[in-house]
């Protein structure tokens, strides 16, 4: 009987280990960038051809690798970041495990050109699908210099799934960002299709947040700083005035390495509770300092979750840390009242008698009788009425417009409510008698679905009008965000926004759409690229939908306003013109009907 079970082959077993590390060029980048700063670079570059499809290039001034090391670098659990199981509780490096080299050598073509600095001559090294072509001597300066071309050459169906350039290229900026912000004492240049995209200087840590994400990041950070027997918490929260409902930058980092965790991040939200609404979140660099042998690192492929040993402590410690420092920047300044000359207040007292107003009162009193009052003021009367309106409603009378009725003839002489009046409550909603019973508006999510319809049709018919600015606002997006933007100008341009890039981030506010005037148009451009990045798509039709939604909930009426009843009347018209009055874009409620039986259960 033949065998079933068969040990596949080393090309296989390769290109499947590579597809744990290896997803896309983001992947390769993370791990060559990692194993430079492991190597003490205080220097990093990285240049990109089509967002790492066609070429990958990271050079650093690292301490290099002499002829042998370059050879079994690239061979299968071949580290020299441990040699023990022991060591791996005592980790102070990004890499351990021997796998990124072999995985992305595996799936693409990779040229190292390595040199010790106590060596006068390099080795140049090229290895193929797992494959050393070659390896030979040659000059080059003291460090490393890796290029990864034709990445998933050999692997067409993973090569096949990558997203657009820009999709990708946004991917390794975020890894960059997070080597970046993990070791500011490294130097880091970013170029891509030639152009540098990021010039990192060496610098101290907030000093590169802002030149990571903008010079308002520098106002907006409150430093965190407690250390304990447990652990040491440092970095940066935002103050209540720059909490965000989208795109907030929220890093980890436990000795100097980036990790996502929920359960610190909710440490971090409560310290916000009750300061700040529910539907915004803070931003945070926080950094922490364990002992090695407290957290364990190898429970991901990609090392991004850590298990600590002390997790509630250090949570209640961070929450401490955050809440304290929010508290301490963020406290009420004392008012001085000067009592000096302030009046006597009276004391209340029950058995008191109040002073009533003298009111003269006749119920025979009719506005509309007089033609003027005893002061001699006009005043308007039914014989006026007519004058002004009568003709204008005889004529929608004849032309069908009023339904004729025996008041006709009161209704073309004097002037009459609407029947179905709306009534608000509470501020936030509008209560209008209907058919079918009582209609209870949200008038947030009502204006939301009348603007987002707004939008949209005159996106397609292309009828956006553009109010253009007296004086341009300008503003930074990160290097993030802006290649986000590059990709959606098309869609900021339909939506009436005049929008220009400056360079390298700078973005000049032109002009925005009718309707949007007064915004803070910095906020609501980065809140509708960031939607995008949370549920991104390359469908333009869902790009523009996205959009245009964020700008409907910037602008619509909020909850707590109070409104006029032509407001009110004018938002229930608009609301009924609606494709699908009923729910917002997202699907939200927007009204509820009581029937009169509903109703009158309740009594």
């Amino acid at each position: 009987m033949e065998c079933k079970v068969k040990v596949l082959s080393q090309q296989v077993a390769s290109q499947i280990a590579a597809g744990e590390v290896v997803n896309r060029p983001a992947s390769v980048v993370k791990e060559l960038v990692e194993n430079a700063v492991d190597a003490g670079a205080d220097s990093i570059k990285v240049i990109l051809t089509d967002a790492g499809r066609t070429s990958i290039q990271v050079i650093d001034n690292g301490c290099g690798m002499n002829s042998e090391d370059a050879r079994t670098a690239f061979e299968r659990h071949a580290t020299s970041k441990i040699t023990r199981s022991d060591d791996l509780f005592s980790l102070t490096t990004f890499g351990f495990r021997g796998e990124a080299l072999p995985s992305i050598a595996a799936v693409a073509e990779v040229q190292l050109r390595t040199r010790t600095a106590d060596s006068e001559t390099g080795t140049e090294i090229t290895v193929k699908a797992s494959e050393t072509e070659s390896q030979e001597p040659c000059v080059c300066p003291a460090g490393s210099s890796f290029t990864v071309r034709n990445l998933f050459y050999n692997v067409p169906a993973r090569r096949k799934f990558l997203k657009s350039n820009q999709t990708e290229f946004g991917h390794i900026l975020t890894e960059i960002e997070r080597v970046a912000l993990a070791h500011p004492e490294v130097a880091v240049e970013l170029t891509h299709q030639g152009e540098q995209v990021l010039s990192l200087p060496v610098s101290a840590i907030k000093q590169r947040i802002v030149n990571l994400f903008g010079r308002k990041m520098n106002e907006a950070l409150l430093p965190v700083e407690v250390e304990t027997s447990v652990v040491k918490v440092s970095g940066f929260c935002s103050n209540l005035d720059n909490v965000k409902g989208k795109g907030a930058k929220q890093f980890f980092f436990v000795n100097g390495r980036y990790m996502r965790h929920p359960y610190f991040h909710k440490a971090v939200l409560s310290a916000y509770e009750g300061l700040v609404p529910e539907s915004d979140q803070p931003s945070y660099f926080i950094f922490l300092t364990v002992p090695p042998q407290t957290i364990d690192v190898n429970i991901h492929p990609t090392k991004t979750e850590i298990k600590f040993q002390d997790e509630q402590v250090i949570w209640k410690i961070l929450m401490a840390a955050v809440k304290e420092t929010v508290g301490r920047f963020e406290e009420m300044p004392t008012i001085e009242f000067d009592t000096a000359d302030m009046p006597d207040i009276p004391i209340y007292d029950a058995s008191r008698p109040v002073a009533q107003p003298k009111v003269s009162y006749n119920p025979d009193f009719n506005p509309f009788s007089q033609t003027r009052s005893e002061t001699g003021q006009s005043r308007a009367n039914r014989e006026n009425w007519s004058k002004l309106y009568g003709d204008v409603l005889e004529r929608k009378v004849n032309e069908g417009e009023i339904p004729y009725t025996p008041m006709s003839e009161t209704l073309i002489s004097s002037p009459q409510e609407e029947p179905l009046k709306p009534y608000q409550f509470a501020d936030r909603y509008i209560l209008v008698p209907s058919d079918e019973g009582l209609m209870v508006i949200d008038q947030h999510r009502a204006h939301i679905r009348v603007l987002y319809d707004r939008f949209m049709a005159d996106a397609k018919s292309h009828a956006s009008a553009s109010q253009g600015l007296l004086f341009p606002e300008m503003f930074q997006l990160s290097a993030n965000d802006a290649v986000l933007f590059e990709e959606l100008k098309p869609r900021f341009a339909a939506l009436g926004f005049d929008l220009s890039d400056m360079g390298r981030g700078a973005i000049a506010v032109q002009g925005v759409p009718s309707g949007m005037e007064g915004q803070d148009y910095e906020r609501l451009i980065t809140d509708m690229i960031a939607d995008l990045k949370i549920n991104p798509t390359q469908e333009e039709d869902r790009q523009l939908e996205s959009m245009a939604l964020a700008m409907a909930r910037k602008a619509a009426i909020p909850a707590g306003r109070c409104l006029s009843d032509n407001e009110m009347r004018e938002l229930v018209r608009s609301l009924k013109a609606c494709s699908i009055p009923s729910r917002t874009p997202d699907a939200k409620t927007v009204y509820v009907i009581k029937s009169e039986q509903e109703i009158a259960k309740w009594f």
